[in-house]
């Protein structure tokens, strides 16, 4: 798995609705992730999606976006709602699939995961309280439910409202899988 991660870190993200932790979400994502977001949220220099992803260590997420060609979109004006997952989360889906996902041949269809983590617009996680909605992510629907804490696809927003230069993102501890 070091060895993946390590090939994962070589390579380059997405954005969508952001939202407040219910505090019932277990933190089985990786709190060296998470703080180091919260650090970088709150340094006087804004960072871009993608420069903040990198600075918080979402080595996963960016190798693929990289592979996907995605990462210049996520670098560009914006605005992006990127729910973001965390490496443990990219993790969970097994080294072969990650692996096959990173192959050249699977460009389109990583494209499709990661698209479907992105939301055109800035949503803050205020904007959802008390609220179920769907959002349009660049590549289908997104069920948000903000009526107790946070979730997408019924998947647990850890971290809320890390903001970028470009737009905001949410961390999540599952990778979100558009219908295919």
């Amino acid at each position: 798995m070091k060895t993946l991660m390590s090939m994962i870190a070589a390579a380059g993200l997405i954005s969508a609705p952001a939202f407040a932790c219910d505090g019932k979400a277990a933190l089985t994502t990786a709190s060296k992730e998470i703080t180091t977001i919260y650090a970088s949220h709150h340094s006087t220099e804004m960072k871009d999606i993608v420069a903040t992803a990198d600075a918080a260590g979402f080595s996963t997420l960016l190798t693929a976006a990289s592979a996907a060609g995605l990462a210049e979109t996520l670098s560009s004006d914006g605005p992006f709602t990127v729910f973001a997952p965390t490496d443990e989360a990219f993790a969970k889906l097994g080294e072969d699939t990650i692996t096959e996902l990173l192959k050249p041949e699977n460009k389109h269809k990583l494209a499709d995961i990661l698209k479907y983590h992105v939301v055109s617009g800035e949503v803050k996680a205020a904007d959802l309280a008390g609220k179920r909605l769907g959002a349009d992510s660049l590549n289908g629907t997104l069920l948000i439910d903000g009526t107790d804490g946070v979730t997408v696809n019924g998947t647990s927003v850890v971290k809320a409202d890390v903001k970028a230069s470009n737009g905001v993102i949410h961390v999540i501890d599952e990778v979100l899988m558009p219908a295919m």
